[in-house]
């Protein structure tokens, strides 16, 4: 029995095939022991992936994952404590030990707090080969400390790269989960359709989209958006940004970046007209549900994600649009933001039951065009859009 506190948990099952997913490659990498942390709400993925545990308010936890035994994490809580729990705790599953200190991310002299727990871990165990999981995001301090307490003993290798992959391939449980979070993200704009109107501020749009979320069991997401005048591009803004006033005859943009039941993220973009749309932002929408379209028969398992930002590039430019320099199609799961990433860095290939977001669009002075939905990466190509809200920009 699931503890009753748990808001929509993975199953023990998911979790313990990741484990043995996992384990398999660092028996065949020979590698004892990996080390993550993670602190932060919408880029945390690694930490959950592993734990079924989301981060938040920047607070750090650290976990070791063994190549053949229980995890440890250090997380916050008071100087000294220490928690044996055996694998028995229904919230901390496949956790042998949970170690606790008051360490911050604002606060510089305790940044190697957690570090100097996990070494000791590391040391008492005896592991001789360790593996970093994304040391990219950990504190400089905690990686240095770390490296330097185990100077001799053990060498640090790094095992991102496979863990990455991992977590792009999804379960059927992961599948489905990521379905039902595009199905709330559908009901949110809906809910958010009825109720919009002249006199709302922006962030009174973006907090009704949280909270009809939050009803419905998403977790944490970020929710972006602005309105502008038709004639001005009316931009994905976070909220400090977001005190403007609507007004009839204008427009709202509108991003819906939050997780469903379950943790897992899927986005959603669509404009909104308080009016008459006009006919440059109807036809700008227009010209990126068809990018979305060419990028769409480009996603085949195998493909080169590079080639296919390559393409991207040139059908904008055939159309007199720039091309892509940021990010405009990408894997979502626990992370908002995961591998691979369709641009010219990715060295990861498409392949079947990747969870792909494809957000193309572009910005002039008087229009900003933009089109976001997810799609599930099957045998032959995309399924078919996991959001079923219509293609279209919004007249009310």
């Amino acid at each position: 029995m699931m503890d009753e506190r748990l808001l929509n948990p993975i199953s023990t099952r998911e979790l313990e095939r990741r484990w043995a997913a996992v384990r398999k490659t660092m028996a065949e990498c020979k590698i004892d022991a990996l080390v993550m942390q993670n602190s932060n709400d919408w880029l945390g993925g690694y930490v959950r992936w592993f734990t079924d545990t989301p981060l938040s308010n920047g607070y750090p936890r650290s976990v070791v994952f063994p190549a053949s035994d229980l995890m440890t994490v250090v997380d916050m809580g008071a100087r000294g404590g220490r928690r044996k729990i055996n694998g028995g705790d229904e919230i901390n599953r496949g956790v042998g030990e949970m170690i606790f200190t008051p360490a911050f991310t604002s606060v510089a002299y305790t940044d190697e707090y957690q570090a100097e727990l996990v070494a000791d871990e590391l040391k008492r165990r005896g592991y001789r080969t360790i593996g970093w999981v994304a040391s990219g995001v950990m504190p400089h301090k905690f990686v240095a400390r770390m490296e330097r307490e185990l100077a001799g003993k053990a060498k640090f290798v790094d095992a991102t790269e496979f863990v990455d992959r991992l977590k792009a391939i999804k379960s059927e449980e992961e599948k489905d989960l990521i379905r039902e979070a595009a199905r709330m993200q559908d009901e949110v704009f809906t809910r958010v359709l009825k109720k919009i109107e002249p006199g709302m501020t922006d962030n009174d749009v973006t907090a009704l989209a949280q909270y009809e979320g939050r009803l419905l069991g998403s977790e944490q997401g970020l929710f972006l958006g602005s309105s502008a005048p038709l004639g001005q591009a009316s931009r994905f803004i976070d909220r400090h940004l977001q005190a403007r006033s609507l007004k009839r005859g204008e427009h709202f943009t509108l991003l819906i970046e939050n997780n469903g039941p379950g943790g897992f993220y899927t986005e959603m973009a669509r404009t909104i007209v308080l009016g008459k749309a006009s006919n440059e932002l109807i036809d700008g929408f227009e010209s990126m549900k068809e990018a979305q379209a060419h990028t769409l028969r480009l996603l085949k398992p195998g493909a080169s994600c590079a080639e296919i930002a390559e393409r991207h590039d040139e059908y904008m430019r055939g159309r007199a649009l720039p091309p892509e320099l940021r990010l405009y199609c990408h894997g979502q799961g626990y992370d908002l933001v995961e591998r691979p990433l369709v641009r010219c860095d990715e060295t990861m290939t498409i392949e079947e039951h990747m969870n792909l977001a494809v957000h193309p669009g572009y910005e002039t002075s008087s229009i900003f065009a933009v089109i976001c939905d997810n799609y599930l990466i099957e045998s032959d190509g995309p399924g078919a859009c996991l959001h079923k809200t219509p293609k279209q920009v919004f007249e009310v």
